[in-house]
């Protein structure tokens, strides 16, 4: 490359992310949200149809194989899958991937901080809106950050079998989270919107998060149904005790994103082992091993 190809580069590198920070964030993605509920049938089917095309969406792996089977973008999206087309692996000692996509980051949480992209590090009191209790729960522990690309399947599963104590629902900024802004955004995972699921399982508490980003109109879990919108202003917390706990089994879905972001897994102090084939960009999908309990 040379140097004037170089700056040319750079220069329109500092662009993509200064236009993060000046674009208006909630408007874009309140347009992408009702533009994604639109029913207006063939000119629908074809914008299904061009972004499959772009993103080279495999529809074989759809339970609904024809673009016209989809009545809005938003069913076309968070599609579900045909039945064995992603195997949860059985072991009782394994813990499996909860989404398609690829590792953005995974590791050790060093005292309190997780890597975010070379450079950068965010702590678990700003990823958990200050919850102390979680916190100190998660210090030293494990965390995998896995992230869902445009022509990935949408919705996210059970890691390994819980029972749902907390739901917490954090407002923040809707950056995209794409790997070129994880590299330049400081603290972007726990600066943007997010729902943090917290389960008891048999080795102690795991979080799932689903971190929100641009033109994410919505999240979604299977016991709340659409945690947003409305957006609140404020951290709201859920707690699902005694008749009210939910039971989830490993790889039985439990939530989506009608269009696409990063999910975050946090695990305890010397409970797992992360499977030796998975580094940084490997390609995952829902029900291959993430990790071993120890």
């Amino acid at each position: 490359m040379t140097e004037n190809t170089q700056q040319t580069v750079t220069y329109w590198n500092r662009i993509k992310i200064a236009f993060q920070y000046i674009m208006p964030q909630q408007y874009l993605t309140q347009f992408a949200g009702w533009f994604a509920k639109q029913k207006w049938g063939a000119v629908t089917h074809f914008v299904i149809k061009l972004f499959a095309k772009k993103y080279q969406i495999d529809m074989q792996e759809a339970e609904k194989k024809e673009f016209k089977d989809y009545e809005s973008f938003n069913q076309f999206f968070i599609r579900t899958l045909a039945e064995n087309a992603r195997p949860i692996n059985p072991e009782a000692n394994t813990i499996c991937l909860p989404a398609d996509g690829r590792i953005s980051q995974m590791g050790h949480i060093d005292d309190n901080l997780l890597l975010q992209a070379k450079g950068h590090h965010f702590s678990l009191e700003t990823l958990l809106a200050n919850d102390e209790e979680l916190v100190t729960a998660f210090k030293d522990g494990e965390f995998a950050t896995v992230y869902l690309s445009p022509r990935d399947y949408h919705r996210v599963h059970m890691a390994c079998t819980g029972k749902l104590r907390k739901m917490i629902y954090v407002p923040g900024d809707l950056f995209s989270v794409n790997p070129f802004l994880a590299e330049h955004i400081p603290n972007l995972f726990a600066r943007n919107e997010r729902v943090i699921c917290v389960f008891d399982t048999e080795f102690g508490p795991m979080v799932q998060i689903l971190v929100g980003a641009t033109i994410t109109a919505s999240m979604s879990t299977v016991w709340a149904g659409i945690i947003n919108p409305p957006r609140s202003k404020e951290v709201k917390t859920w707690s699902y005790e005694n008749d009210e706990a939910v039971q989830l089994m490993k790889g039985q879905e439990m939530g989506a994103f009608q269009l696409g972001s990063t999910v975050i897994n946090l695990f305890p102090k010397d409970t797992i082992k992360f499977a030796d084939s998975l580094e940084v960009d490997t390609p995952v999908r829902v029900g291959e091993i993430l990790a071993y309990k120890k």
